[in-house]
């Protein structure tokens, strides 16, 4: 596996990292500020968009910030499985931590937050 490349935008404060450059992908929508770039067949992450980034790494006065992942509910079950099997695996898991939030016995919700900021 090739080092990611990561690219920031100044301007519209957006970081683009390529795990897979050139390589064709659909993207997903995790939060309204992650973009997800995969390639289904081969289960694998091919790139990721942040936008908002420095609000995504900012830090809080109890540690970093969580993000639901309200993008995955909207998913088929079989995209749900692949998207959340990409995000528990490097390149993705170097990058985001995922973990969820229980608010009731029956309810999961799955939320991210950033591993490093770059």
């Amino acid at each position: 596996m090739t080092k990611p490349i990561f690219n920031y935008d100044e301007v519209s404060d957006t970081l683009y990292i390529s795990f897979a450059p050139g390589e064709q992908a659909t993207g997903i929508e995790l939060t309204p500020h992650i973009l997800l770039r995969l390639n289904k067949q081969e289960r694998k992450a091919v790139g990721m968009t942040l936008l908002e980034y420095s609000i995504l790494a900012q830090k809080t006065d109890m540690g970093p910030r969580s993000f639901p992942l309200t993008g995955i509910s909207e998913l088929s079950d079989d995209l749900q499985d692949i998207v959340l099997d990409i995000l528990q695996r490097p390149p993705v898991s170097n990058v985001l931590l995922l973990s969820s939030y229980t608010p009731s016995i029956s309810e999961t919700i799955p939320i991210m937050l950033l591993q490093n900021s770059y």
